[in-house]
């Protein structure tokens, strides 16, 4: 008997049992459309983090307070004090593979203007910060090096402010606004952001003079960290270098000595952030399979019970020359068109869910192309491993004890 008489006859027997053949696709096509959104999600979260990293410039370097041992604990890097002045002046005065630098300085706290406020965090940065972050002011502008020198009471705020504290679409350009009781007057608006995608509203802060935060707010003389950027993102290893031997001069450092600051790329810092992203997509993934598993075992036990009830046709079959291989390979055929058939509806709502349920809920998704073929891969696999033991098991069958089943 030829493959297409094979194939004929197995479309049949699918056919005849409609409400049983769909019921074993069912588990197939939940698993797989499981699959196909859980790496959908995985994929549009790490290129939705890449996207939002690299907005703020793939030559970004940032430099924080290296985690300290002291008496064997191992301290917070925003409770140390280990960046200096001397260390932003030095940086300024001899960088090379470096272009902006900014200092930073944060405060969290409540931000006051007649009866409305909101709790924000304040940063203190340099000219130089909003260049290296690529963020434009909207409106306004952004405080002069003059302000920085007699560390103004000058801001640039972020949209949110703007919307808690005046309202929606409001001026605040020229108004003052109170921050821990420090009347500041806001010079600038900056361009909306939105959330990030650690659900972090990037538009509800404030920008200030560095010097200012330190004198009037935080009242310390070290920074929180340090942002520059490089003059190429190809060269943010050798600014890395620079920046690593200025500042273990700078520090007194020597020889083995453990750095207490650490330098970190924006590149470096994607690397990572999409390590991550896979790893959680793989888990998600690994917990969407075990459906696929459980169809696996259902699409097995359907085929027992349909060689059983099958057990005098295949008894017949054999009667009339039908060899042992052509019976098993007849049950397999059957097991992979439920399989792939289950599969085939699986990528079809899994790929309508990814693209039109997913973004409803806020996630981003991107359905990676490999996925779809894995899955239609997967459901084969599937299909010629659990059909294998019914298939054996018709095919050892005796055709006289066969032909005399009731």
């Amino acid at each position: 008997m030829n493959l297409y008489n094979l194939f004929k006859i197995s479309i049949r027997a699918v056919g005849n049992n409609k409400m049983r053949s769909f019921l074993s696709m069912l588990g197939i096509i939940i698993g797989v459309a499981a699959v196909i959104i859980m790496m959908s999600i995985g994929q549009g979260s790490k290129e939705s983090i890449r996207s939002e990293l690299s907005t703020m410039g793939t030559n970004l370097l940032t430099i924080r307070p290296g985690a300290d041992m002291r008496g064997g604990v191992r301290q917070d890097p925003s409770a140390m004090q280990t960046l200096k002045m001397a260390d932003y002046q030095r940086i300024i005065r001899e960088k090379k593979f470096v272009t902006k630098v900014s200092p930073e300085v944060t405060a969290s706290g409540q931000v006051v203007y007649g009866n409305n406020n909101t709790t924000t965090t304040i940063y203190g940065e340099s000219t130089e910060y909003l260049d290296i972050k690529q963020w434009p002011v909207e409106r306004g502008d952004c405080f002069t090096e003059e302000d920085i020198n007699k560390a103004a009471k000058k801001v640039v705020v972020g949209k949110t402010i703007v919307t808690e504290l005046f309202g929606e679409g409001a001026d605040p350009i020229g108004k003052t606004i109170r921050f821990k009781s420090i009347p500041m007057t806001i010079v600038g608006v900056l361009k909306a952001k939105g959330y990030n995608s650690w659900g972090m509203d990037q538009d509800n802060v404030i920008i200030a003079p560095y010097t200012t935060v330190m004198k009037r707010i935080a009242a310390q003389t070290w920074f929180s960290s340090i942002v520059c950027s490089a003059i190429t993102e190809d060269l943010s290893d050798a600014a890395i270098e620079e920046l690593t031997q200025m500042l273990r001069d700078n520090h007194k450092l020597k020889g083995e000595a453990a750095d207490d600051f650490t330098i970190r790329s924006q590149a470096e810092m994607m690397e990572t952030m999409s390590t991550t992203m896979d790893m959680v997509t793989l888990i998600l993934v690994v917990a969407a399979a075990f459906s696929l598993l459980v169809a696996g075992i259902g699409i097995m036990n359907i085929m027992l019970v349909s060689v059983t009830e099958r057990t005098k046709e295949i008894g017949l079959r054999m009667a009339v020359g039908a060899t042992g291989a052509v019976i098993s390979l007849q049950f397999l055929i059957e097991s992979v068109l439920i399989s792939v058939t289950g599969g085939l509806l699986g990528i079809i709502v899994g790929c309508s869910a990814s693209e039109l349920l997913v973004p409803l809920f806020g996630m981003p998704s991107s359905v990676p192309a490999w996925s779809i073929y894995v899955s239609f891969l997967v459901c084969v696999v599937i299909g010629v491993g659990f059909g294998y033991v019914p298939a054996v098991k018709a095919a050892r069958m005796d055709p006289i004890e066969a032909i005399r089943h009731e």
